[in-house]
């Protein structure tokens, strides 16, 4: 019998929750579904925006973290790149920049996608594209 497989949800290692919270709630709008505590300092949480689903979940526990982001941590999250179909890249370069999240205009690839580019507050990246028309 074959394999069965139903979506797909992508956890992410966040510096700080309520930063990463902030950005994909309150700047995306994607909804909170759960999270393990019902406060922004939470540990983890799991998101969705329409058919799209993500979880966060912190890099470190309270008592452990440092004060700030480790640059080599950071640098090697620019593999990471999260790539959401997005009927209307236009309209969500419009949406992004009202929200003041930094964005390059979208692009035409040679590959025939239409992308909007950006990264999340812990240097995750971000692409909302489309085929080209």
């Amino acid at each position: 019998m074959p394999i069965q497989l139903s979506g797909t949800v992508t956890l992410l290692q966040v510096f700080d929750m309520p930063t990463s919270l902030h950005f994909y709630r309150d700047l995306l709008e994607f909804k909170v579904i759960q999270q393990s505590q019902p406060v922004d300092r939470c540990g983890w949480a799991w998101l969705r925006r329409d058919d799209t689903e993500l979880m966060l979940n912190t890099a470190y526990e309270d008592e452990s973290r440092p004060s700030g982001p480790d640059p080599d941590r950071v640098r090697a999250h620019g593999d990471t790149i999260l790539y959401f179909g997005c009927p209307d890249v236009d309209a969500a370069y419009a949406f992004i920049r009202s929200k003041g999240i930094p964005a390059s205009a979208p692009k035409n690839t040679p590959y025939g996608m239409r992308q909007l580019s950006f990264q999340d507050p812990d240097g995750f990246g971000i692409c909302f594209q489309w085929k080209s028309p």
